[in-house]
């Protein structure tokens, strides 16, 4: 067991008696969630439940009530996290049921999804309020049957004394607990105890997602709201000239027509302000249809805008950064000419160890190769929306947006409101993959909301996300590998950027197992607005190292495998330089067990091709084998090995679907996704033009296997992605002969049997 302070986080304890019923409540800050109350539990609650944003209540019928106060974007928290609680809790996963809370940035830290952070950084906190609680509820039942705290024990809800053979439900010994003070510390359950944690448990929404029940804020519906839509400028570098909206105003449910800037000039933006286009064209009116035509009967006039400096507050520091945003209409084929000879030349130097430059110099072997991706859109399949019902001393918000506490102080100080008059309501989101972290269309609802008087909802079209920016940024990097007569690797370089920012991670792997390293980077600026996209950066610099390692092992004669093992044998015995960020034990260890789990060398069927990968990320551990076969000429992914090192998995089948999710996407996007820009416009702007995947394109099978451990979890959402392009990309080599470079693969170069 472990005794954890339950002083961590203190404030996020809050213990009344304020319930009726006589329950227990206690709230904490560290994200939870578990599933809605059927209409059978909702008739056995109390009568009245004391509401704050985020609490564990236990009722006088023995029922549990988690709020959330964390956004559910599809990585199945609302499941996984009340999972926790429950364990530590020991109540009956049965007697567990949720609610999500809005936003109160008095209560809760870190409401947030993104980074793949919520389990990881939630783990403590939720185990520490589950273990309080029961701690509290144990001292009730002793001090009540007058026997020692630590003779009680406790299973599925229920307190024992085992010498006196009384028993009691949780919720007849909750209003006692309420007089109990919180302890100074608890003790945990020990790893080999857990119950519920390292159990599956299916989605507790799964039932109403697959029977379209209310759940997204496109669903979201309030009694007399208007719908708004924008307009933005059709290519970047362009700012609003003119407008004429006179026919507009007179076609039918058209309520009016203006123009708003989302923040005003003097405020500095968070990171998640990121804003294509400040001055927008609003259409409001009575339906979603209406506005529509309307919005295409609009006359406009777009000029060019003269560049710019915007300033921004670092996420986490507040220190504030200025963000150049450069005139001009840009073009793909620009971007990649200048990246191209950005990669040719000298960069900043990010890290060096030992002497590359005689390890070239001498090398008897050089491999050099170049990769690049281009720009992709996130392509939610809920587009962006929020409602917002502002008037002269509130706002109410109500939609999915990944950033709600950012959010929240953006519309504060857009509308000139104090903090506490702004309520935001989170909905379960129809996707996010980073998207979703910038709420700027939150403050464009709240901003029309006022302006009409009403309120709201606002909807973007496909075409308004697609090309409205925060893009994953387009990179390009160029790999060299030294070997010496013995076809040994005595040096490593690597020179990364992209448009506008550079996707290395100078201290990841090969870092610390090359005695001559060298890491370089650039960046070209751009007024193309770019944001976090699932796993960022390395969603592109993983396949392209992993590409490389393939080519540089066929160089040395080596299996690919065996020779990623020997360099990461080097970094854990005897590692190059001191800030090397991966552990090369559990990093070998994904590469041993999918090694183990696919029969690499020994079990492939007959006209199958393989291509390995693996990377780190997120603080988790993530290694593919990929099987190909070629039908009628095309290549056919028929089937994925992932191994997986995430820490203590809380619930196998939700990681698993995770592990899925993102090994289908990571192929999606390597072969076949792509924006680009002519005269600054996207030349993509629905699913017409711009490619996914398809279903019968995803792997035939994908089998998930997870390394047993007792480490506390961490990432997963975001893990599984960036590898298996690397995966794919070796394994395309196997099947044609041909080695690909330049993302999407289907357009790098004709694909021949």
């Amino acid at each position: 067991m472990t005794l954890i302070k339950t002083t961590f986080g203190r404030r996020s304890f809050i213990k009344t008696t304020a319930l009726a019923g006589g329950g227990i409540m206690i709230g904490f800050s560290w994200f939870a969630s578990c599933k809605q109350p059927s209409p059978e539990q909702v008739k056995s609650l109390p009568d009245e439940w004391f509401e704050i944003n985020g609490f564990l209540k236990i009722g006088d019928n023995g029922l549990v009530t988690i709020m959330s106060p964390n956004p559910e974007i599809g990585q199945n928290v609302k499941t996984s996290m009340p999972m926790i609680v429950a364990e530590e809790l020991d109540v009956d996963w049965n007697n567990v049921i949720v609610e999500q809370a809005p936003l109160n940035t008095a209560i809760f830290t870190r409401q947030l999804a993104g980074g793949s952070q919520s389990i990881r950084q939630g783990w403590d906190g939720l185990r520490m309020a589950g273990a309080t609680a029961r701690h509290m509820l144990k001292e009730a039942a002793a001090k009540n049957w007058e026997v020692p705290v630590a003779e009680i024990t406790t299973e599925e809800g229920m307190l024992h004394h085992k010498n006196s053979g009384k028993s009691a439900g949780y919720g007849e010994m909750a209003s006692a607990a309420t007089a109990i003070p919180v302890p100074e510390e608890v003790r945990l359950k020990a790893v080999e105890d857990f119950k519920i944690i390292r159990t599956s448990r299916k989605n507790v929404d799964g039932h109403k997602i697959v029977t379209g029940k209310p759940l997204y804020g496109l669903d979201y519906h309030r009694e007399g709201m208007l719908i708004a839509m924008i307009a933005h400028p059709p290519a970047f570098g362009l700012k609003l000239k003119s407008l004429d909206a006179t026919e507009a105003r007179k076609m039918p449910g058209i309520k009016d027509i203006f123009t708003i800037k989302t923040y005003e000039d003097d405020y500095v933006m968070s990171m998640f302000d990121a804003d294509a286009f400040p001055e927008l064209v609003v259409v409001a009116g009575n339906s979603t249809w209406e506005v529509l035509n309307a919005k295409k009967a609009l006359k406009i006039e777009w000029e060019p805008f003269e560049a710019y400096t915007d300033v921004f507050a670092h996420y986490g520091t507040g220190e504030e950064m200025p963000k150049e945003m450069p005139a001009g209409r840009e073009n793909s084929a620009d971007h990649i000419k200048e990246m191209e000879n950005l990669s040719a030349k000298s960069a900043k130097t990010v890290r060096m160890d030992g002497d590359p430059g005689k390890a070239f110099k001498e090398a008897d072997h050089i491999v050099e190769r170049s990769y690049s991706a281009p720009f992709l859109a996130h392509n939610t399949m809920e587009p962006m929306n929020f409602f917002a019902d502002v008037t002269e001393d509130k706002a109410e918000l109500v939609g999915p947006v990944q950033t709600p506490e950012f959010m929240e102080k953006a519309v504060a100080a857009r509308l000139g409101l104090p903090l506490d008059k702004i309520d935001l309501q989170m909905t379960r989101q129809g996707g996010g993959f980073g998207r979703r972290l910038y709420g700027h269309f939150v403050v464009e609802a709240a901003v029309i909301s006022k302006k009409m008087k009403a309120p709201v909802k606002l909807i973007y079209t496909r075409e308004d996300d697609m090309s409205f920016g925060n893009y994953r940024p387009a990179y390009y990097a160029t790999y060299r590998a030294a070997l010496d007569a013995d076809k040994n690797l005595i040096g490593f370089h690597v020179r990364a950027g992209g448009i506008p920012e550079s996707p290395l991670f100078a201290n990841r792997f090969p870092a610390g197992a090359v005695d001559n390293y060298l890491a370089e980077e650039w960046a070209v600026n751009s007024n193309i607005t770019v944001g976090a996209f699932r796993a960022p950066r390395s969603n592109f610099i993983a396949g392209a190292e992993q590409s490389f390692l393939d080519e540089v092992a066929e160089a040395a004669g080596k299996d690919p495998i065996a020779f990623r093992l020997e360099l990461f044998k080097r970094a854990e015995n005897n590692p190059v330089g001191e800030k090397n960020d991966y552990d090369a034990s559990r990093y070998a260890g994904v590469l041993k067990l999918v090694r183990e789990k696919s029969g690499w060398g020994t079990n492939s069927a007959p006209n199958t091709y393989r291509g390995v990968s693996a990377y780190y990320c997120h603080n988790s551990y993530v290694a593919n084998i990929l099987d190909m076969v070629m039908e009628e000429g095309e290549p056919v992914v028929q089937k994925v090995y992932c191994a997986v090192d995430c820490g203590i998995v809380v619930n196998p089948v939700a990681a698993t679907n995770l592990v899925e999710g993102g090994t289908v996407d990571g192929i999606g996007h390597a072969m076949y996704s792509g924006l680009t820009f002519k005269n600054g416009a996207p030349e993509q702007n629905n699913f017409d033009k711009y490619r996914l995947i398809r279903h019968k394109e995803a792997p035939k099978s994908i089998e998930v296997h997870f390394v047993k451990s007792d480490t506390k979890p961490t990432g997963l959402g975001e893990p599984p992605f960036p590898p298996v392009m690397g995966a794919l990309a070796n394994a395309l080599y196997k099947a044609t002969g041909q080695r690909h470079y330049h993302q999407p693969f289907i357009t790098d170069k004709p694909i021949k049997s």
